[in-house]
């Protein structure tokens, strides 16, 4: 599903459920060392769904450690972005000398937890989700807002190596579109999301 949301540039790898031939490599052993079992085989899951885009990329299967933010390390001139929700997992490589980075999300299309939205909009942010979901209650658009702003994210750490707090992206939602405004100096985001099959996907190619 997620690759209708990206360009050809990039090679997308996902599934709906934990592979049983999924393996962590040793190095990566420790990244979930001490998870819970749901955690430790997400993480599995995802972490093969990434080498195989590796390999359908042109490049060869490598351990894929975390930075000190737990972003993915990738080999040198590739970037990409891996996600995992309940019942989805997937992973995005592009050649750096195609996209600058790469950011993508998904999250179950329900309602976000209480009190979670006051902590992640902005107020203007606010009343739209809150204008969308009256008009569209099939979207989950509180939720759609979080999955955004974690894709936003996902692209601006690796351009920068800072942190971007949940209220420095001011998102608006279009037709399959949304816009990410950031508050502190960078770039303009422009990403894509998906409400399909009880998921939410979200995916920014930034170039």
């Amino acid at each position: 599903m997620i690759e209708e949301i990206l360009p050809e540039e990039s090679i997308a790898v996902e599934a709906t459920t934990d592979l049983s031939d999924a393996k962590l490599w040793p190095e990566e052993e420790p990244l979930v060392a001490g998870a819970v079992e749901k955690r430790r085989l997400e993480f599995t899951t995802a972490r093969h769904c990434a080498r195989q885009a590796l390999q359908r990329l042109g490049e060869p299967a490598v351990a894929l450690l975390s930075g000190p933010k737990r972003e993915p390390l990738w080999p040198a001139g590739i970037v990409g972005s891996i996600t995992h929700c309940a019942g989805y997992r997937a992973a995005v490589v592009a050649r750096e000398r195609d996209l600058a980075s790469v950011g993508v999300d998904a999250e179950p299309n329900e309602p976000l937890p209480d009190g979670v939205l006051e902590s992640i909009a902005l107020p203007g942010e606010a009343a739209r989700v809150g204008a969308l979901l009256r008009a569209r209650p099939e979207v989950r658009w509180d939720r759609l807002l979080f999955c955004a702003k974690e894709a936003v994210y996902k692209t601006w750490f690796p351009l920068t190596h800072r942190w971007l707090d949940f209220h420095e992206a001011d998102i608006t939602f279009g037709t399959g579109t949304f816009t990410a405004t950031l508050l502190v100096p960078g770039p303009r985001f422009e990403g894509r999301w998906l409400a399909r099959s009880g998921l939410l996907l979200t995916a920014i190619a930034h170039r």
